[in-house]
């Protein structure tokens, strides 16, 4: 089982990636939420280090998919106290 999903080239870590899918899953408007965020946050924050597969991946979740503007604003902040700390 791989750690990794490939997507045009470049790995990504699986398990964000499919945490991600998993938040917007079955919702109305298809994007993330402070909660959603926050689950996120955990899942990044579980292996107590930031790596730059992690780094790589928040970037492409990010791009990729729709945030509520609180959601974006508070993740953005959050994962920058965090990192800043690692």
């Amino acid at each position: 089982m791989s750690y990794y999903k490939i997507i045009d080239g470049e790995k990504y870590d699986k398990e964000l990636l499919e945490a991600a899918d998993k938040a917007i899953e079955g919702k109305g408007d298809n994007r993330i939420s402070v909660e959603d965020a926050k689950m996120l946050l955990e899942e990044v924050k579980d292996g107590n280090s930031y790596t730059d597969i992690e780094k790589a991946t928040v970037k492409y979740i990010r791009d990729n998919y729709n945030w509520t503007e609180k959601a974006d604003e508070w993740f953005r902040t959050e994962i920058r106290k965090w990192a800043s700390e690692k």
